[in-house]
């Protein structure tokens, strides 16, 4: 018979012990372990080199060039040389600056358009067509009025693997304030954006040596000092890039500024097959239309201009013959509908006369609109503009008093208005008049006297605007030195359309947004605009829709007086 040891006897009872006590069963009764150092696991390699990489499809681009989605969903004026608003006129602005940019990078390097705007694309389709193109390169149209929306498409570029760049009005005078807050821009073109982003392109893609002869001159005779951005070892030197801004680590770096291209009958013709143009509509055009810009740059000195910004006091014209080989071209596109776009289309009157001769020469047979200052005609061009199919001038007029637009610089003063609209009207052209509510030295009774002054000029559609103090102009240097801009004012602000920055001392922000609507009203609830408003929807049974909406729009802002 066995012997049974103590010891023996008391484990089984220690064992027994715990299998019946119901605590020992729940871990969370032993000892919390000791803190120790934190040490994650890191995965971005991994992450980073399947995003650089994933398989790029057949409709992979190497830039993708964006006006991007809006910021309310509406339609949106936006474009290289000009400032962001939204329109109530249903205006659907077409995107050549960016035709014109693709047609400087094809074919060496593959280009898509995507105008956001024109098709009504909203951020996740937008977010899509970007899974589906995987540009390599992202660059955006960027305004005051736009500016936190537009960077939302860089931050969604950037994500997806792409270098960003930005160009337009807003970011060339404000470089480094647009840079720093958003880590999501990689670059940005100063000023006329055309050659940078080609030459950028070629460096960074080391493809410099097969420029196309016509690219190559324009690189030739812009700049004589000009030379590609490496080192002697074949590395890339971006501080030798002009008019280009970058980041090297964490400083930002605004390089040498680019001189402007000499000659714009060297750049190719743009590449307007790239747009939805079907999609771009103007007030009373039965159909699309699209622009061709006849000149860059105005001589003249308003000091709100945007032109400060973009083309400053150059004008650099294109030959009526270049002119007409576009014109041709969008023609057999199926486009009879066209907007000479420019600065100033009248800059030039011998430019202007041999363009209309040619076009009356050569049967073409096109509808066409353009702008011009009443300073900047005569009788016998504007009966040969009609003649060659001109039907709407947009004039910008901007004040019924000639001390506001003295201040201004603007030097067109209203008693060559009348005179120069009734010429225009004689040879069968409509007039559409632009104005300006809130110039310094405003008062309510300069905008009592502007009002009075639209109402006597043979006008077929007029617009008030709030005065817009945009980032460079001479004009934000004034609001800026005398106080004038409202506390805690965002870019996002700076709307000519919408609403105002400005408080003047007597005449406040909400004041200027009740005379801008005021205005309009008394100009276009009378007799004569009415009839022209129910005109343009007799006309042509496809405008219902757009013109009942422009109305509804105006009713609505209307609505909000103060």
């Amino acid at each position: 018979m066995s012997q049974v040891k103590l010891e023996d006897v008391d484990a089984k009872n220690s064992k027994k012990a715990r299998k019946e006590d119901p605590l020992r069963e729940n871990l969370g009764t032993r000892r919390v372990p000791k803190l120790r150092m934190a040490n994650f696991p890191d995965a971005d390699d991994i992450v980073h080199q399947g995003l650089m990489e994933e398989e790029r499809g057949p409709k992979a681009v190497d830039i993708v060039l964006v006006n991007p989605p809006t910021p309310d969903g509406g339609y949106w004026i936006r474009t290289q040389h000009r400032v962001g608003r939204r329109t109530r006129e249903n205006m659907v602005w077409p995107q050549v600056s960016l035709a014109q940019m693709a047609a400087m990078l094809h074919p060496q390097h593959s280009v898509a358009v995507i105008d956001a705007n024109a098709e009504r694309m909203g951020w996740p389709a937008f977010a899509k067509k970007l899974d589906e193109l995987k540009p390599k390169y992202y660059m955006t149209q960027v305004t005051a009025p736009t500016l936190e929306n537009d960077m939302y498409g860089c931050f969604l570029a950037k994500a997806r693997g792409a270098q960003t760049i930005a160009f337009g009005t807003h970011v060339t005078p404000i470089p480094r304030e647009t840079m720093r807050p958003y880590p999501a821009l990689d670059y940005i073109l100063l000023g006329e954006p055309d050659l940078t982003i080609r030459d950028l392109m070629d460096v960074l893609e080391g493809k410099v040596d097969q420029r196309p002869d016509n690219i190559q001159k324009i690189f030739d005779t812009h700049d004589p000092m000009y030379e590609p951005a490496y080192n002697e070892d074949g590395t890339v030197d971006l501080h030798k890039m002009k008019g280009l801004v970058w980041r090297k680590g964490e400083e930002i770096v605004v390089n040498l500024t680019r001189p402007f291209i000499p000659n714009l009958d060297d750049m190719p013709l743009p590449m307007h097959e790239l747009l939805p143009w079907q999609d771009y509509r103007m007030p009373l055009i039965k159909g699309p239309f699209t622009f061709i810009v006849t000149s860059r740059g105005c001589p003249a000195g308003c000091t709100y201009c945007i032109k400060h910004v973009s083309y400053q006091f150059s004008v650099r014209l294109r030959s009526a013959e270049s002119i007409m080989e576009e014109l041709w071209k969008l023609k057999n596109m199926g486009l009879n509908n066209i907007h000479m776009y420019a600065d100033l289309f009248t800059v030039n009157r011998d430019q202007v006369m041999e363009l209309c001769q040619r076009m009356i020469d050569e049967k073409i047979n096109l509808k066409w609109t353009c702008n011009s200052r009443v300073d900047y005609v005569d009788e016998e061009m504007l009966t040969m503009m009609g003649k060659a199919g001109n039907w709407l001038i947009s004039w910008g007029i901007e004040s019924g008093s000639e001390q506001i637009l003295r201040h201004a610089r603007k030097g067109a003063y209203p008693d060559k208005a009348a005179r120069s609209l009734q010429w225009a009207r004689n040879a069968g052209i409509k007039n559409w008049g632009y104005f300006i509510i809130g110039l310094p030295g405003e008062t309510e009774e300069t905008i009592r006297q502007t009002i009075d002054f639209s109402k006597g000029l043979p006008l077929d559609i007029a617009l008030f605007h709030v005065a817009a103090p945009y980032p460079g102009t001479p004009f934000f240097f004034e609001v800026v030195k005398n106080g004038w801009f409202r506390p805690g004012t965002r870019w996002e602000q700076v709307d000519m359309d919408k609403g105002t920055v400005l408080d003047y001392e007597g005449l406040s922000a909400e004041r200027l947004l009740y005379w801008q609507r005021r205005a309009f009203r008394e100009w276009a609830f009378r007799p004569g605009p009415i009839i022209t408003y129910l005109k343009m929807l007799a006309s042509d049974i496809s405008t219902v829709k757009s013109a009942l909406s422009v109305g509804l729009q105006t009713l609505s802002w209307q609505a909000n007086r103060d």
